[in-house]
């Protein structure tokens, strides 16, 4: 399996790996990059109904903040971390992080419809880039031994933002404004600015003669088996996770789909945390259990959805798969490409974003002409497959520990 080839920082930029083993400061944060991410990305889900009425358009329109901030992010993530695999890595971080600050300002204060969009749209190309760069980033600060933890203290920002930072931010921009909650994250990240160039190490890109292409990097052992498993996974959970509302009301559990998501919420932190204890020494075996729970979760899904006792502990199931289902794909994405992590990654941000697109559609079609019984068979006809793929990539991508030289 290749291994990471590592730059130390420069001597003025901070510590390198070997000296300073876990760099807990500059890995959260990249978690707080992550939060505000995904804080950006979901938080008008939440406020429709205000932002709609704020900019004198529809909450079918004001969902669309929503779906261009995804094409931003699917259009980009490829072609910039491709372009910019030269640049330094903490100017190209910064750069994407003042696209958020930038793009959340523009939200705050529009109140023109398609400049808000346009705001929106560069608020996800802003993501892509991120994105691309989180897990290696996190990788190259550690030795060797240390890369599973690293990567999954720098995703911890994900499950946080899903399962407190998009309730509060709704409570907040309730209260206070939606105006004011987009500009209280804009105040976030300004202060995540000063917070990167006091503790992140700026790392060197790429020499010209060391650069990668796509089809290189998609050619390399156990890439594609990581992409597969990273699709089919992350597409099973956005068809439930989009559709969760009415797939409860059916269950007759319509009125708590709050209490639902929180369980959800709280049990994929768990997971999180299961994963970065273990995931050094158990990257193979957290990715088949995981698939598997989130298999058996279904399973109850589909036998027991009445009994509401049964979907609450397959929704905690559920959660605790998919946790740390994120930190397991980039660390074996970026374990398998090595120097080539980036690129590795900007490709499973793609991946990732057409699952959730495709969840969407693949979901609404489901609902439209079958009804929510059709979601556990379609889970399962997923999930099936990403366990084959998963077990089978004991070499390369998912390797067995005693397999890694």
């Amino acid at each position: 399996m290749t291994t990471t080839r590592e730059s130390p920082p420069s001597a003025k930029n901070g510590r390198s790996a070997a000296s300073d083993p876990f760099p807990l400061a500059a890995l959260l944060a990249l978690a707080t990059a992550g939060f505000i991410t995904i804080l950006t990305e979901a938080l008008p889900a939440g406020l429709l109904p205000q932002i709609g009425a704020g900019l004198s358009v529809s909450e079918a329109l004001a969902g669309q903040l929503v779906t261009v901030y995804a094409i931003g992010s699917l259009v980009a993530a490829i072609p910039l971390t491709a372009a910019t695999q030269g640049m330094r890595r903490r100017p190209l971080l910064l750069a994407a992080i003042v696209g958020f600050a930038i793009a959340n300002t523009v939200t705050a204060v529009s109140g023109d419809y398609l400049l808000t969009m346009v705001g929106r749209f560069v608020a996800g190309v802003s993501a892509g880039l991120l994105w691309a760069l989180l897990a290696g980033y996190a990788a190259r600060m550690v030795p060797e031994h240390l890369k599973g933890r690293a990567i999954a203290v720098a995703m911890v920002g994900t499950p946080l933002a899903l399962s407190l930072g998009i309730p509060a931010g709704t409570f907040i921009g309730n209260a206070i404004g939606w105006r004011a909650c987009f500009g209280l994250v804009s105040g976030l990240t300004l202060i995540l600015i000063g917070w990167v160039l006091l503790k992140v190490p700026n790392f060197p890109g790429q020499a010209a003669g060391k650069r990668h292409s796509l089809r290189g990097v998609f050619r390399m052992a156990g890439v594609r088996p990581v992409l597969f498993v990273t699709l089919a996974f992350v597409l099973a959970h956005n068809i439930l996770y989009t559709y969760i509302a009415p797939f409860l009301a059916a269950a007759g559990m319509g009125e708590r789909p709050d209490l639902v998501l929180l369980v959800f919420g709280l049990t994929s932190l768990a997971g999180i945390w299961i994963v970065g204890v273990m995931i050094d020494r158990r990257l193979r075996e957290l990715t088949l259990a995981s698939t598997a729970l989130f298999g058996l979760a279904a399973l109850a899904f589909g036998l027991w959805s009445e009994i509401p006792v049964a979907v609450y502990g397959a929704v905690a199931v559920w959660g605790l798969s998919f946790g740390g289902a994120a930190t397991l794909f980039q660390t074996a994405l970026a374990k398998t490409s090595g120097d080539a992590a980036d690129v590795a990654q900007s490709m499973l941000v793609t991946v990732w974003n057409m699952a959730i697109a495709g969840g969407g559609i693949i979901g609404g079609l489901l609902l439209e002409r079958i009804g929510v019984a059709a979601f556990a068979p379609a889970l399962l006809g997923l999930l099936v497959p990403t366990l084959i793929v998963a077990w089978t990539a004991h070499r390369h991508g998912f390797p067995a520990t005693d397999t890694i030289p």
